[in-house]
């Protein structure tokens, strides 16, 4: 790990290379996928555990959903390389921006370190949106706005588009560390926290990802896969399957705390 300094006495850490993502860290959500019905933890209300109860996994069949990338507010959990490079000034060589590639879906996202401000509102959103960043000490600490719609974990709990994030980069030789504080004031009552690693890869290479939607299910037109409220058959399955209370797998903010676990039966 290089320690560097730049003309604006700035300390920055070298955060430049190929990353391979680690899954030892809920590698049942990140690979596989989420159980239907699996909000364990999760501080979400009534409007987003509504909205995971009518999501239908057959909608990412829908050609218009093929092609979507994760945005940035899930991006770093999901597969494939991340390939991080620095933009600098020619001829200050102050650090201008950093790019960030994640090679699934080709997530490709910019970190403006040159003391910008974040657009106005009524900007567009982007599945990436728009970030800056700081170094504070030896960890960049990125703050992400006007975000498209997501998702906060690929069961159907969503992100809405007034979702901000704060991301922060630690480096520990050749582990990199990403934590993520994403703020929701539609589904979400208390930031949602997560964590993920990466090793570096010092042979690392960065391919590219074509996609071109097609037609996999043919269906009527104008039909979007879905469940009506209290009609979704499966969001119980996975209370069943592990011996659960249904009311432990159903979220909110109170079901991660141990006062919780003791009023359980």
């Amino acid at each position: 790990m290089s320690l560097l300094v730049s003309a604006g006495a700035m300390a920055e850490f070298n955060l430049v290379g190929y990353w391979d993502p680690v899954f030892h860290e809920d590698v049942e959500e990140r690979i596989p996928g989420p159980a239907m019905g699996d909000y364990l933890g999760l501080p979400i209300n009534d409007a987003a555990r509504l909205r995971a109860e009518s999501w239908d996994a057959s909608l990412l069949s829908l050609p218009e959903h093929q092609c979507k990338p994760h945005p940035s507010t899930y991006g770093f959990r999901g597969v494939g390389t991340l390939r991080i490079w620095e933009e600098r000034d020619p001829r200050t060589q102050q650090l201008v921006k950093i790019h960030t590639h994640i090679q699934w879906q080709a997530q490709h996202r910019e970190i403006w370190l040159d003391g910008r401000a974040h657009p106005p509102a009524f900007a567009p959103h982007t599945w990436q949106g728009f970030s800056t960043g700081r170094f504070e000490g030896d960890v960049l600490v990125v703050t992400t706005t006007h975000l498209k719609a997501g998702w906060m974990r690929r069961n159907g709990l969503p992100f809405s588009d007034r979702a901000t994030m704060t991301d922060r980069f630690h480096r520990h030789g050749d582990v990199l560390t990403h934590v993520m504080i994403v703020e929701d004031p539609v589904y979400l009552t208390e930031p949602l926290v997560k964590t993920n690693g990466f090793q570096l890869s010092p042979n690392g290479t960065m391919t590219p990802y074509p996609c071109e939607p097609v037609v996999e299910v043919v269906r009527p037109v104008g039909y979007v896969p879905h469940f009506l409220p209290g009609q979704n058959p499966f969001i119980n399955e996975f209370a069943t399957a592990h011996g659960l209370p249904v009311e432990a797998t159903r979220g909110g903010a109170e079901t991660a705390l141990p006062e919780f676990a003791e009023r359980l039966p």
